[in-house]
């Protein structure tokens, strides 16, 4: 009888219990430029090449045209990753400019149309670094942010998980004062997509502070603060304030996460091997705010000392063992050239 009457009570203890949290989340794998390290940055090809070895998000860098398109390239200025210098009808467009304070000489994407970038063909900016990538050098067009949607659409329908995309505006305030703003030809590409809210497969990012902002109030779409280890923003704030506990309350105000530059979250000692870590993933998670450090490379010239695979700078070494240490952190995304890397660290334990 005493059994008896015991059960309805733990029925209703068990009922009243609240459900298990849910297990947190793998961290994302953000194609860095598409899976740069094994073809030519900023390709549909480097993009689908990430696709396949997993990766979560693809980064198109943003950038407009003279008729306001925008277009994949890491930076507006087009002589180091396409083949512009070999076509003489664009020899007259060489010019000099001052891009957030940088005296930059070559050819750049707002003083040229669509239909022109379309005329040209990517190649390897890292050539002695990447060799094997010169090999697709001529091979693929230059990217508009439609045909990337496009490209992540296709894919999540063909793979059955869901792709996204993760694009930064670049200098926006420069753009901005040329009459060629970023954020409305992106915002309504986003549309078109049917991504506008925070439950779409989006991020964007900046390393500006006042677009960002602007953008809170235009956009539903998950918002990342870039952040480097020294210097301004290119609206004159500095980072190392940004990065710091109140910085990190100020951004979560109007962006879902943080970017920062990995040395941020480890830096690395006077012998170049990984120090302790620092408090910037806490700080960063106790502000509410999402951490997703740039960039894990698998070469020898980018990794710690004790993970290099001998003296060879273009040598692969173990960039797994770096990510791992980095996700012991408890990040919760990391940018990466190589995805199959990423993939690898990110299934694998972290002790």
């Amino acid at each position: 009888m005493i059994q008896l009457a015991v059960l309805p009570l733990m029925v209703l203890l068990m009922a009243a219990a609240p459900p298990p949290a849910p297990p947190p989340a793998p961290p994302i794998i953000i194609a860095h430029r598409g899976a740069s390290a094994e073809r030519p940055e900023h390709t549909l090809a480097a993009y689908e090449r990430a696709i396949e070895q997993g990766a979560d998000y693809i980064e198109p860098d943003l950038v407009p045209t003279k008729d306001h398109q925008l277009v994949a390239r890491h930076e507006n200025e087009i002589g180091s990753t396409t083949d512009v210098a070999a076509h003489p009808e664009f020899a007259g467009r060489k010019a000099t400019k001052t891009i957030d304070g940088e005296t930059i000489t070559g050819w750049f994407t707002e003083d040229f149309t669509l239909a022109e970038l379309k005329t040209l063909r990517a190649r390897e900016r890292l050539g002695q670094l990447r060799p094997g990538n010169t090999a697709y050098d001529g091979q693929f067009a230059i990217p508009t942010l439609a045909e990337v949607i496009a490209l992540a659409k296709a894919a999540s329908a063909r793979t059955g998980r869901v792709i996204g995309i993760y694009p930064e505006t670049k200098h926006p305030s420069y753009f901005k004062a040329l009459g060629l703003p970023i954020e409305p030809v992106l915002l309504a590409e986003l549309a078109r997509a049917g991504w506008t809210t925070a439950a779409a497969p989006v991020f964007i990012q900046s390393f500006e502070v006042d677009n960002l902002k602007a953008l809170k109030g235009q956009t539903g779409v998950r918002l990342i603060q870039l952040l480097a280890p020294s210097g301004k923003t290119g609206d004159g704030l500095d980072f190392a304030a940004l990065a710091t506990a109140g910085g990190l309350k100020a951004i979560a105000a109007y962006a879902f996460g943080v970017g920062p530059e990995k040395s941020l979250v480890i830096p690395r000692g006077p012998d170049g091997r990984l120090a302790a870590p620092t408090r910037f993933v806490a700080d960063a998670h106790a502000a509410g705010l999402e951490v997703h450090p740039w960039t894990f490379r698998p070469e020898n010239v980018f990794l710690p000392e004790g993970f290099k695979a001998g003296t060879d700078p273009r040598a692969i070494g173990d960039g797994v063992a770096e990510i791992r240490a980095f996700l012991a952190t408890g990040i919760d995304g990391i940018f990466s050239d190589s995805t199959a890397t990423a993939v690898q660290a990110v299934a694998a334990p972290v002790r």
